[in-house]
C-alpha cells in the first residue's frame, strides 16, 4: 500500500512499471512530457492477415521473454520526432500498472534498443490520467511498493 500522505498522481522523470497483459514486470520507463504518444521497444513486429504479432524488448534485455503477443486490434499512426522527421508506426492498446493501479495505455511500437529506457511515457497518457511530473524524482511509484530507493536531486 502507498504511504499515507503521498500523492498517487505524482510521478518522477523515470520509474519502473508492470505490464500485466504482456507478462512484463519492473520495466524501466522514462517520462517524456515532450512526447505526445507513448512508445515501447519491440524487436519483432509482423503483420499477418488477421493480427499483429509483436515480441517486446530484445534478447539483450534481462526482462526479455521472447514471447510473441498477438493483437487483433491495432492501428497505424504517424509520429513526428523531436528532430521533425515523421515515422509510420503501429499502435496497440494494453495495460500499465503504477501504484498498483492499472491503467489503459496506447503505445506506438518501435525499435528502442539503442535507448536507455525501453518504454517512453508521453503526455497523452500523463494528462489523461492526471499525473503530475516532478523531474527531481526517480523511481517514485515503484519505490512506494517494492521498497526500492527513491532518488531525487536537491
Amino acid at each position: 500500500m502507498i504511504k499515507p500522505g503521498v500523492n498517487e498522481n505524482l510521478i518522477g522523470r523515470t520509474d519502473k512499471a508492470d505490464f500485466p497483459s504482456l507478462g512484463l514486470k519492473r520495466i524501466r520507463v522514462k517520462i517524456d512530457t515532450g512526447a505526445f504518444t507513448s512508445a515501447i521497444h519491440c524487436c519483432s513486429i509482423i503483420e499477418t492477415a488477421d493480427s499483429l504479432n509483436v515480441v517486446f524488448l530484445d534478447p539483450g534485455d534481462t526482462k526479455y521473454t521472447g514471447k510473441t503477443h498477438k493483437f487483433k486490434k491495432y492501428s497505424k499512426t504517424t509520429v513526428k520526432s523531436s528532430n521533425g522527421e515523421s515515422e509510420d508506426r503501429y499502435m496497440i492498446t494494453t495495460k500499465i500498472c503504477f501504484h498498483r493501479h492499472i491503467y489503459k495505455i496506447d503505445f506506438t511500437l518501435t525499435f528502442r534498443g539503442d535507448m536507455r529506457y525501453p518504454v517512453l511515457i508521453g503526455r497523452k497518457f500523463l494528462a489523461g490520467n492526471n499525473f503530475l511530473v516532478n523531474p527531481r524524482l526517480k523511481n517514485f511509484h515503484h519505490a512506494q511498493y517494492y521498497g526500492d530507493k527513491i532518488s531525487s536531486r536537491d
